[in-house]
């Protein structure tokens, strides 16, 4: 018998939420694999098993707080029965409906307990045992699909595995209430925007869900807070024609992919952009340590990316050291990993500056704020073709809004108003900073 236990947090996390459990009471496991997953206030965690074995029982329920080193369940050897487990005692057990054969569509049939269960027209729904089968589902969301009579396949699953957890369950099963109570067909859940959880909207005459935030929001909303009644934050604004920019990456595109086997971005020339004006300005590159000012010898650049969970900021290290192939495969490594929910403390520790792109989404123009304790972070915008000046004639051009933010307390306006128009210099003429002059 072996036991389960919450990874060792970091220093700076003092406890976590037990998010999904990926096995369920019986469950054979295998050494390495991933059983469950906790989410702190900066990182979601792996829990694997440590030995070959069966899952014979779980002391944590999802939505639980757990601790550093806290058990969570226990694995015995194969043969082993599951045990009784204090989040077991606080479950109750769900007895599965016997199977039944439907011989045609059943619109609002009434459950034992009163509740109604939309069919779907194109014929009969699975039963709630059916359902509860899932090896998917965790404790608790089977008892919720199985007490609602939800069909599992008809909920849109948010998990960092494609699976259905409690508040998805329990967002379907709200719609579904709604959509009983007005006696109207629930409406089909709406696609979800890029990189944001699905969220089931309740139907019926002004609705509301309550849902709660993650950590990872909570943390978010803290320090965002936070660097805003601490920091004087100020923000500055220029444009820059991107034509030259696009036309260096459409004459070299083709090469550059066929020797480093990664396209060329225009984050990585902002990035060699910001590291060369952080060079000449390096106050932009400090950071506020009470009453002093630290300046940093080297340059740690945060490019901020949005996941599910979330916005996060993974750390390029030593940009001043990094070609453009190399800036673009690890920004490349970082997409995936907040995909998938796999970037670490590590990726997000540090930074003495951020560069974050709203133009992916359309933004036109915004005021980021400061990533704090870093004292600048850099706005990137959308392309739009607009008229310019350009030698005393009108001309059309790709323009770009570029900000950026600063902390007023100890960069003073010439200094950021500088390094804004190093930054557009650059992009209007790469030839000059691939070469350094």
């Amino acid at each position: 018998m072996a036991e389960i236990k919450v990874p060792v947090f970091s220093e700076s996390v003092s406890e976590g939420t037990l998010l999904t459990w990926h096995k369920q009471p019986g469950d054979a496991v295998k050494r390495g694999e991933v059983i469950a997953e906790i989410e702190t206030d900066k990182v979601v965690l792996e829990v694997t098993a440590q030995q070959d074995g069966v899952l014979t029982s779980v002391a944590k329920n999802e939505g639980d707080t757990v601790l550093s080193e806290e058990v969570l369940g226990t694995i015995g050897e194969a043969g082993s029965a599951p045990a009784a487990s204090s989040a077991a005692a606080s479950t109750p057990a769900v007895t599965a409906p016997a199977e039944a054969t439907v011989s045609g569509p059943v619109a609002n049939e009434p459950t034992a307990g009163g509740t109604a269960v939309q069919a779907d027209s194109t014929g009969p729904q699975p039963a709630a045992n059916e359902a509860t089968r899932r090896d998917d589902l965790s404790p608790a969301v089977r008892k919720i699909v199985a007490e609602q009579g939800l069909n599992p396949a008809q909920i849109p699953a948010t998990g960092p595995k494609g699976n259905i957890t409690k508040a998805d369950a329990l967002g379907a099963a709200s719609g579904q209430q709604a959509a009983t109570t007005t006696q109207a067909a629930p409406a089909q859940a709406p696609a979800p925007a890029p990189q944001a959880p699905a969220i089931q909207v309740p139907q019926g005459d002004r609705p509301e869900q309550r849902v709660p935030m993650t950590r990872i929001r909570q943390r978010i909303a803290e320090r965002l807070k936070e660097v805003q009644n601490t920091a004087a934050i100020l923000t500055t604004f220029n444009e820059i024609n991107m034509k030259p920019a696009m036309d260096l990456r459409k004459k070299y595109q083709d090469q550059f992919v066929a020797k480093h086997g990664v396209k060329l971005g225009f984050m990585s020339l902002f990035v060699r952009a910001a590291t060369e004006a952080l060079k000449q300005f390096p106050v932009v590159n400090a950071s506020v340590d009470g009453k002093d000012i630290i300046y940093h010898g080297y340059y740690d650049i945060g490019i901020a990316v949005a996941s599910e969970r979330g916005l996060v900021v993974p750390i390029l290290r030593n940009t001043d050291q990094m070609s453009l192939a190399d800036i673009e495969k690890q920004i490349a490594e970082f997409a995936q990993k907040a995909k998938t929910g796999k970037l670490t403390l590590e990726d997000m520790s540090g930074g003495t500056f951020s560069i974050t792109n709203g133009g992916t989404f359309g933004s036109m123009m915004s005021t980021p704020i400061i990533n704090a304790p870093q004292s600048a972070i850099l706005g990137m915008h959308n392309i739009i073709e607009r008229p310019v000046a350009e030698n005393g004639q009108v001309v059309i051009r790709p323009m770009m809004y570029v900000a950026l933010s600063y902390d007023h307390r100890i960069i003073d306006g010439r200094e950021a108003v500088l390094f804004l128009v190093a930054i557009k210099n650059a992009l209007e003429d790469p030839a000059r900073m691939l070469l350094e002059i």
